[in-house]
Order: C-alpha cells, then structure tokens, then sequence
C-alpha cells in the first residue's frame, strides 16, 4: 500500500521561498502520477500541481505557474514542490496525493477524487 509523508512547510515572509517534499513507501509509486493540493481556511481545496509517472509532463494551475516548480525522484521515491515568490494567498495546508495512470491535463489533476492515497498536509504560512 502506498503511503505519502510531506514535510518541508513553515512560515516565510512575502517574497520568501520553501520547497515542500512528498515521499512516498509502497510497491507500486511507478505507477502513480503525484499531485500537490492546497487548502485555505474557509475555502475548498485546489489542485496546485501534479507531474506524471516519469515526470516529464507537468502540470500548474494559473495561480502558481511561474512561481512553483515540480520535480520526482524515482529513486528516492520522493515528489519536490519548490515554491518561489510566495504570497500570502498561498497560506495553506499542503497535501500530496498518488492517482493512478500518467494523464497529465488539469481535469484530472484538478479532481481530488480520482487520487487514492493522501498525505496528513503540510502547513504553509507566508506573512511578515
């Protein structure tokens, strides 16, 4: 069974960097794309990012492009999200999640529902 651990949050000042990780244990990771979604208070939660079983194809909803990164190590069965330029309407509890497949387009890293395993979050504050 897959299992997802993100560390990396904390607090950072506007304009501040953080790279959050996701790693993973289980037997299958290869064949799962990885996404990273976020939650605001009060808000439902977004797709952020997701990049496939390879990662060579990646994904950024509009408001991050630009600004975060995506990057997977197989190896080290480990998913980065290097987050740039942080603002403070990136305050959020960070989660990775595992989908199946390697499509790769914003409905299907978009729709929470289609991912079968979740990380416990990541808490990020950007505030001075």
């Amino acid at each position: 069974q897959l299992q997802l651990v993100e560390s990396g949050g904390g607090l950072v000042q506007p304009g501040g960097s953080l790279r959050l990780s996701c790693a993973a244990s289980g037997f299958t990771w290869n064949y799962y794309a990885i996404g990273w979604f976020r939650q605001a208070p009060g808000k439902e939660r977004e797709g952020v990012s997701c990049i496939s079983t390879t990662g060579g194809s990646t994904y950024y909803a509009d408001s991050v492009k630009g600004r975060f990164t995506i990057s997977r190590d197989n190896a080290k069965r480990t998913v980065y999200l290097q987050m740039n330029s942080l603002k403070p309407e990136d305050t959020a509890v960070y989660y990775c999640a595992a989908r199946p497949g390697s499509t790769i387009d914003r409905s299907r890293c978009t729709d929470d529902a289609l991912n079968n395993y979740w990380g416990q979050g990541t808490q990020v504050t950007v505030s001075s």
